[in-house]
Formats: C-alpha cells, sequence, structure tokens
C-alpha cells in the first residue's frame, strides 16, 4: 500500500515536497537530497509525520 509523504528542508524547515511511499514496515525515514526555494540551494529533505 503506497502512502503519502511530507518531505522538509533539514535547513529551513519549509514543506515543499510530497512523494509516495511503500511502507515496508522499518522505522526509518526517507531522506533525499532536493532543492529548496527559501534556501535558494540543495540541501537534504527529510520525511515529516
Amino acid at each position: 500500500m503506497k502512502k503519502k509523504i511530507t518531505l522538509a528542508c533539514t535547513e529551513c524547515g519549509l514543506r515543499n515536497y510530497t512523494t509516495d511511499n511503500s511502507k515496508d514496515g522499518s522505522d526509518k525515514r526517507l531522506t533525499l537530497k532536493k532543492h529548496c526555494r527559501h534556501c535558494n540551494a540543495h540541501t537534504l529533505h527529510q520525511e515529516t509525520k
């Protein structure tokens, strides 16, 4: 089952990306390197609750 998740910038905290993720039972949060328009740089974005 796919679950819609929100990604937030680890630098400024802005929530600016959404994606689908299949939950496999692990407690790890998804972390991707994406562009943040507020920081104007490529930063790590982490899954929020």
